[in-house]
């Protein structure tokens, strides 16, 4: 263990990298929609045992606009999101 020392503290937590996931769902929807327009020009992709492949990408595209749709309405971002505990208190029943 070169480099570290060891000691009976536990580690420091790691924080979570802060990512724009819009910006994350509006890239895979455009991948899935340039492989639709891709299947769809080439005759090869889409006959015989490869039919089903334009409709995996139209459900990919499909998919990621209710995500982004889901992501903007609010229910996709946990940042501003406070647990449960502290927006209303716990009924025991």
């Amino acid at each position: 263990m070169t480099g570290q020392q060891r000691s009976g503290a536990p580690p420091q937590p790691v924080e979570p990298l802060a990512v724009n996931t819009a910006r994350i769902i509006q890239a895979g929807t455009a991948v899935w929609a340039m492989a639709l327009l891709v299947t769809l020009v080439v005759p090869s992709l889409h006959t015989g045992d490869r039919s089903w492949w334009p409709w995996a990408c139209v459900t990919g595209v499909v998919l990621g606009a209710i995500g982004l749709v889901y992501l903007r309405r609010g229910r996709g971002n946990a940042a501003g999101v406070q647990p449960r505990s502290a927006t209303r208190p716990h009924r025991s029943g």
